[in-house]
């Protein structure tokens, strides 16, 4: 598909329309429910989901979308095709629901498997990421739910101190530990949800490793704009992370094994460190 500027906005008003709606519940008091899979979710998600599904229905009719909240219902499309959309309206529903601002409004397009461009908004922090192949990554203020003046962004090299880590706030877990006491890490940062890939792309940190579930929903729209800014997404085995993953043997429809996000960082050292023993696993 054709991935210009005209997309890319298109991309970036859905996932204003979405933040909107998340930030009128956040001023609330609002609930919290938990899917079947225990996971939390609130009248954000919801809400969110909602208007970014009629904001694409204008942008890309007919293009399949498999949204996080229809999909925790049954309702997929029986067909992806070779273009399809991924949205997580709210991902980090847990820093939503503690209030800590990192939480963001995720639309990904997807062709072939690979994801082609992406919109990535962090509410309650004013920033809107985008990305697309071929025309780069872009970061713009936004103050009162509109967007300012987009400004590129790009990877950074690693230092040779070491490797700015992002760590999952609320995720990290031992396999995770083990991976980095073999690496040179110069510093850890903290942060919630798909926020951390926008990190690395926009050269603040170097390296994410996700050894824990992750849904497609989750990954793709910063995975789009990660890749757009120069850095990788792979497996444990060096492979880019693919998607529109269905029929799985041993795991549920759309879901990620484990991977690494990368800048521009030493990819085959950092990967041979996953591949030890001590990190192996789902």
């Amino acid at each position: 598909m054709q991935i210009d500027r005209d997309l890319l906005d298109g991309l970036a008003r859905a996932a204003l329309a979405g933040g909107r709606e998340v930030l009128a519940v956040y001023a609330t008091d609002f609930a919290v429910d938990a899917k079947g899979d225990a996971s939390p979710v609130t009248e954000a998600d919801r809400r969110a989901e909602a208007v970014i599904l009629e904001e694409l229905a204008r942008l890309l009719p007919g293009v399949p979308v498999v949204a996080e909240e229809a999909a925790s219902e049954g309702k997929l499309p029986a067909d992806l095709g070779r273009v399809f959309v991924l949205v997580d309206p709210l991902d980090g529903t847990k820093e939503f629901v503690s209030r800590n601002g990192e939480f963001t409004v995720n639309i990904g397009i997807i062709e072939d498997g690979v994801p082609v461009a992406g919109a990535v908004l962090v509410p309650a922090q004013g920033r809107l990421y985008v990305g697309g192949r071929g025309i780069g990554a872009f970061m713009a203020p936004v103050e009162d739910g509109v967007a300012g003046a987009w400004a590129p962004i790009r990877v950074r090299a690693a230092g040779a101190d070491g490797l700015a880590v992002m760590a999952s706030r609320s995720h990290a877990g031992p396999e995770t530990e083990a991976l980095l006491a073999r690496l040179a890490v110069a510093s850890r940062i903290s942060a919630g949800s798909s926020l951390k890939f926008c990190r690395i792309a926009e050269g603040a940190a170097d390296f994410y490793p996700r050894l824990g579930r992750t849904m497609e929903w989750d990954t793709a729209a910063s995975d789009a704009v990660l890749r757009a800014a120069g850095g990788s997404v792979v497996t444990l085995d060096g492979q880019p992370l693919a998607y529109g993953k269905r029929l799985q043997a041993h795991d549920a429809d759309f879901a990620n094994p484990w991977f690494l996000a990368c800048g521009r960082i030493d990819l085959p050292a950092v990967v041979a460190a996953a591949a030890a023993p001590a990190s192996t696993g789902g």
